[in-house]
């Protein structure tokens, strides 16, 4: 692949996706190619299958179809919309990939993290990302973010008790352990700009002439 794909991790109310936001802005104001995307969704069937799995009616799901569902949007995603624009040699900034399936359906949800790797490996065929940046912030800080924040769409896993986001939490760690040249952690309980600060900061060997 030519271009340099980033993926954007963290538990609920991370802000990564402010982030993601602002990165993107300042990479197309000195004419970067940039294509920003969110998991699940993206394209119209990932989308579609994002609504089954966050509407908030669908809690009876059970833990192993939530993780099948993950990954078949995944590779729907990747194929349609993703790969071509790696292949174009764009910068693609994605919210959320497959470390999230990890750290939720993984550990979160008692599948297990090896077994979800598994079901999402075949999903993306060797496709992983150049770099992943982490948002790390408590569980507690996190929802109580949520909380505060009226124009955030509340999904089913917002409907989640504390301890499920401790878990989720936790697998992230494991996962961290796992790829620590690939995932980087940002101190995400901090003023935006700060945040974002320390962003460029890992950034800037990937983009030596614009960042």
């Amino acid at each position: 692949m030519k271009g340099i794909f980033i993926t954007f991790e963290g538990p609920e109310g991370a802000g990564k996706t402010t982030i993601l936001s602002m990165l993107q802005n300042e990479l197309e104001s000195i004419n970067q190619s940039v294509l920003t995307t969110r998991e699940p969704g993206g394209i119209l069937i990932s989308e579609k299958v994002r609504e089954i799995i966050l509407h908030k009616e669908h809690t009876m799901m059970d833990s192993r179809t939530e993780a099948l569902l993950y990954a078949a949007a995944r590779r729907q995603h990747l194929v349609e919309k993703v790969a071509p624009a790696l292949e174009a040699g764009k910068i693609v900034l994605c919210d959320r990939f497959i470390d999230s399936s990890l750290a939720y359906q993984g550990h979160g949800r008692g599948i297990g993290i090896e077994e979800v790797l598994q079901i999402n490996s075949f999903a993306i065929n060797g496709i992983m990302p150049t770099l992943t940046l982490f948002f790390d912030i408590s569980p507690e800080r996190g929802l109580e973010r949520i909380a505060k924040n009226g124009e955030r769409e509340v999904n089913r896993l917002d409907l989640e008790k504390l301890e499920f986001h401790q878990k989720v939490y936790e697998g992230y760690k494991r996962v961290i352990e796992m790829f620590p040249n690939r995932i980087k952690v940002i101190d995400a309980d901090q003023p935006i700009q700060g945040v974002y600060a320390d962003v460029k900061k890992i950034l800037a060997p990937y983009f030596p002439t614009v960042l």
